[in-house]
């Protein structure tokens, strides 16, 4: 059968652009997402798992609650229309604007799981006086680019607070620089005070990485004056400056410590942003702002919630993140999502929708995909892992359907999210480097039940306009007391994997993971977050389909670094992460079955157009002592310059079978046919 390639897209370039670009188009009018039902086994068979003596009549109601909502749904969608084509410096975190200062592409530096995650991006990483002088007056975005525009927002964030300009030129900003990895600023500065020239250079650096762009309203203060040695304050000269902290909470923040060139020095100086007294800063009650809080999205739309509120919702005041129902949950044990380098969902753009109406509701949500993200250097696939896809749609679609309140039923009731299941397809391949990915979801129902709510969505995914992923996914909320009686995917009986089973047990071939890992010319393996495993057993023409059976054990380590991640007060590995192991397991095999020797410089991709299935029914815990996985290789489809390889899949906490997969795929194709569609 002949195919024909077509390529689309540009090559990804991860220097970051210098040459200056109009502002972004308009987002385009919202595709429909398309329900397919079937999300991880359905609602009714989730209902029937948890095993509440108000099956039936939840099961039956929820049924035609879904049905009539995807209806409704349907009747009051408007056509898809195109978007302008966009290059990856207009993916809302920053083009470099045109200047006397431009300074060339950096080297890309890979930021680490969990380091602070910039609002904004600009090549600018020099400035000259006059350019000083621009942020001196307020005009942030004139400097840095249209990524930092607030529509007036902020007229009182400006560099040096409107006084006398400390420093006269920058030679350097560094967003990964310096000893920390934090950051680094290379100033000259005037003569006279060494902390005005300090307490400058870390406002620079909080208005390069758009620590502002989350407040409306805002100015600048020093929250810790730091300690101070004050010599050689006579004569101009340089000043070196470290970041040694940064973070959102509870306030937009960064800590410095600064060396000057005659000798000064100054200490752990923290310089934050904050609001006016009495200003808003999160959702009124009813989780909507009664005033626009500053932040925009990719594409200049007026945003609804920010990084700020997505951050406090993973670790800070859940009033702030989502309003003053949810403020009771702080600091206990509750809904939340993940933190660090697990957080994958930016903004929410509008939701339409209202709290305490669980029947439905439709939301825009961004995350920007920045090309120096762990998980791209960490992953053995061209692009974007699967564990992220994953991830970030399920986050975003998630968040609105917590935030119009099922839990606020029994507000004191402890209740904790997991995700039962759902039904996901790539749609085409794109590198997702520096792009911003913007979800459309749809609330499809809600039920709630005695120690329990579950809830259904669908979404789709789109980068430069132009969907990508599309998928259907299941939620619960859940007591520790229906948490504890969970009973797996088979009804509480041991079921015992297919090698277990077999007698005589047949011989099995070990591939070295660790081993292949260990060699960093080594092509083709995770590494570092995404070493999920160390081995992987075979058997040849073993398994269900008699293509191959693999099998592999993890110990589950308490200190695991995913578990402060997933979720804070609420540790378990996430569902994602899971699946990532059985995809590596099957991408190792892959590559030492011999079937893409004959593939020119191979590239491990998401396969695209085909339906992939997940089932949760329990979790992995810090204190269970392992994971093990199974593999039943299904398929093996060739096509020129590819391979691709279909299986099943089942993960075993001890004693009890939990995760279940269906048609889970990897592929290698050649770099030749990358972006081409199949």
């Amino acid at each position: 059968m002949s195919e024909v390639l077509e390529f689309v897209g540009e090559p990804f370039d991860a220097a970051a652009f210098t040459e200056p670009v109009p502002p972004p188009p308009p987002p385009p009018a919202p595709s429909p997402v398309r329900s397919r039902g079937g999300a991880g086994g359905g609602m009714a068979e989730a209902i029937r798992d948890l095993r509440s003596s108000l099956v039936d009549a939840h099961a039956s109601a929820l049924g035609a609650q879904a049905a009539l909502q995807r209806l409704m749904l349907a009747s009051h969608r408007s056509p898809a229309t195109e978007q302008a084509p966009t290059t990856a410096a207009t993916a809302g975190f920053g083009p470099a604007v045109s200047g006397s200062a431009a300074s060339a592409a950096p080297a890309l530096v890979v930021a680490a799981e969990g380091a602070f995650k910039p609002l904004a991006r600009t090549g600018i990483t020099r400035l000259d006086g006059g350019q000083l002088a621009r942020l001196a007056d307020g005009d942030i975005a004139g400097v840095f680019g249209w990524a930092y525009d607030q529509d007036g927002a902020n007229p009182a964030v400006r560099l040096g607070a409107g006084g006398p300009l400390a420093l006269t030129s920058v030679e350097a900003i560094e967003l990964r620089g310096g000893a920390h990895g934090m950051g680094r600023v290379a100033a000259s500065c005037a003569p006279g005070d060494l902390v005005a020239a300090a307490v400058q250079a870390a406002q620079l650096f909080a208005l390069h990485t758009g620590l502002h762009l989350c407040l409306a309203g805002a100015t600048f203060t020093v929250r810790e004056a730091g300690r101070v040695d004050a010599r050689g304050t006579e004569r101009a000269g340089t000043v070196e400056v470290e970041v040694t902290g940064i973070d959102l909470l509870p306030r937009p923040w960064v800590r410095v410590d600064a060396t000057f060139s005659d000798g000064g020095q100054v200490r752990d100086l923290v310089v934050a942003l904050q609001e006016a007294p009495g200003a808003l800063v999160g959702p009124a009650r009813g989780g909507v702002p009664s005033t626009w809080l500053g932040r925009k999205s990719a594409a200049g739309e007026r945003a609804m919630l920010s990084e700020f509120h997505m951050t406090h919702l993973s670790r800070g005041d859940q009033g702030i993140a989502l309003g003053p129902e949810f403020a009771h949950y702080t600091g206990r044990k509750a809904t939340r999502l993940p933190t660090g380098g697990l957080l994958l969902v930016d903004r929410v753009i509008n939701v339409d929708g209202a709290r305490g109406k669980l029947d439905g509701a439709t939301y825009e949500t961004e995350y920007d995909a920045h090309a120096d993200s762990w998980y791209f250097a960490d992953t053995a696939n061209a692009s974007m892992p699967n564990c992220v896809y994953m991830e970030t749609s399920l986050q975003a679609a998630l968040l609105i359907g917590y935030h119009l309140g099922p839990t606020l039923t029994a507000p004191e009731a402890t209740m904790s999210l997991r995700n039962l299941g759902g039904t996901a397809t790539v749609l085409r391949e794109v590198d997702l480097r520096d792009k911003t990915i913007r979800q459309r979801s749809e609330l499809l129902a809600t039920t709630i039940l005695p120690g329990s709510s579950l809830q259904s969505f669908a979404y789709e995914l789109s980068a430069d306009g132009e969907p990508f992923y599309r998928g259907e996914t299941m939620f619960g909320y859940f007591s520790d007391e229906a948490l504890g009686n969970q009973t797996g995917l088979d009804a509480g009986k041991h079921r015992p994997t297919w090698l277990d089973e077999q007698s005589p047990r047949p011989a099995t071939l070990r591939i070295d993971i660790a081993g292949r890992r260990a060699d960093p010319a080594a092509r083709l393996t995770s590494r570092g977050t995404l070493a999920l495993l160390d081995h992987v057993d075979v058997v040849d023409g073993g398994g269900r389909y008699g293509q191959g059976y693999l099998h592999a054990v993890r110990p589950i380590d308490p200190g695991d670094w995913f578990f402060q991640r997933h979720f804070h007060l609420d540790p378990v590995i996430p569902g994602s992460l899971g699946v990532e192991s059985v995809i590596q397991a099957m991408q190792e095999w892959l590559l030492a079955s011999g079937h893409a020797d004959t593939l020119t410089d191979p590239e491990f991709i998401v396969p695209a157009d085909l339906p992939f299935t997940w089932k949760y029914r329990g979790q992995f815990l810090p204190t269970d002592c392992e994971s093990t996985l199974e593999v039943h290789i299904k398929e093996v489809r060739h096509s020129p310059g590819r391979v691709r390889v279909v299986g099943e899949a089942s993960m075993w906490k001890p004693g009890l079978r939990i995760y279940e997969l269906e048609d889970i795929a990897i592929e290698l194709r050649s770099a030749e046919l990358r972006g081409a569609r199949r």
